[in-house]
């Protein structure tokens, strides 16, 4: 069998041929899911691991929750995982063991924040940020502790809500001239901004499709359209599997039965299809002679 590249090369390779969808999958099945769906990439975002938690995305979890839950999602599915490191969990040394463990976790690619902890939301107020040249060490760090040049390193800024898209830029273009491979900037408050960004930043670009947040909801195509080769879909699927669970419960409550949600479930068939399932008891079979 020919070996496939790299995590960090898939990844690459996908928002090269073109704009790319990246949706947030919150676990392994999930992952395999969007595989079956001929998704090219796949994302897992610190809100929704923080909030599968019962947490708030504050920077409360630690890298090791982070990097089991990757290493769960990157064994699933040989679709590339981009991730979500926070703020690098630490200071520049601690990136370097970041960058280490995600890596050794089979990830293609994270991506790290310029906001001092406690973190907040991108689109949310009260956001702090640290120092350009603080985050420019981090970003030389990440840069030098991967051991694949492939592994992909994103720099997030969230100075757009901060200190205005001029810093936004003036930070991007720093963070690029440390090493970043790609630039993510959060928070842009339009398409015209998008644009703007896009024409003064050379880079491959991340675009936060988000819900409910500052940023236009666009199509992958539009934002392609405006100079963005990656468009993460965080927590749309999360989201809808909450609203879906939350009904369910109130039917349970309310009615003392669950007929009405069985047209909205994945059958027993389709769950054991996703799984596998025939494979493992046939392989079970075997070993048994």
């Amino acid at each position: 069998m020919t070996a496939l590249p790299s995590p960090g090369r898939r990844l690459r390779d996908a928002w090269q041929r073109q704009p790319i969808a990246v949706p947030g999958v919150f676990n392994a099945l999930v992952a395999k899911m969007a595989e079956r769906l001929g998704h090219d990439a796949i994302y897992l975002s610190g809100g929704a691991l923080s909030a599968a938690f019962g947490v708030p995305d504050v920077g409360l979890l630690t890298l090791t929750e982070f990097v089991n839950e990757a290493r769960s999602i990157a064994r699933a599915t040989k679709l590339p995982l981009l991730c979500d490191a926070d703020t690098g969990f630490g200071e520049a040394l601690n990136v370097e063991r970041t960058v280490q463990l995600f890596e050794e976790a089979g990830v293609a690619g994270i991506h790290l924040e310029d906001q001092v902890l406690p973190k907040r939301c991108g689109h949310l107020s009260g956001k702090g940020l640290v120092s350009a040249e603080a985050m420019t060490a981090k970003i030389r760090a990440a840069v030098a502790a991967r051991r694949n040049s492939d592994f992909v390193i994103i720099a997030r800024t969230d100075a757009r809500g901060v200190h205005g898209f001029d810093d936004a830029v003036r930070r991007a273009n720093a963070y690029l001239q440390a090493g970043a491979d790609a630039i993510f900037p959060e928070a842009l408050e339009s398409p015209d901004e998008f644009a703007a960004f896009a024409k003064a930043v050379p880079a491959p670009l991340l675009a936060n499709n988000t819900e409910f947040g500052r940023s236009p909801n666009l199509t992958v195509e539009a934002f392609g359209a405006l100079g963005y080769c990656m468009v993460l879909f965080p927590l749309t699927a999360f989201r809808s599997a909450l609203k879906s669970a939350r009904d369910t419960l109130v039917d349970i409550k309310k009615l003392g039965h669950q007929r009405e949600r069985l047209p909205h479930m994945l059958t027993r068939a389709e769950l054991y299809d996703l799984l596998g399932y025939s494979d493992y008891e046939a392989r079970d079979r075997a070993y048994f002679g």
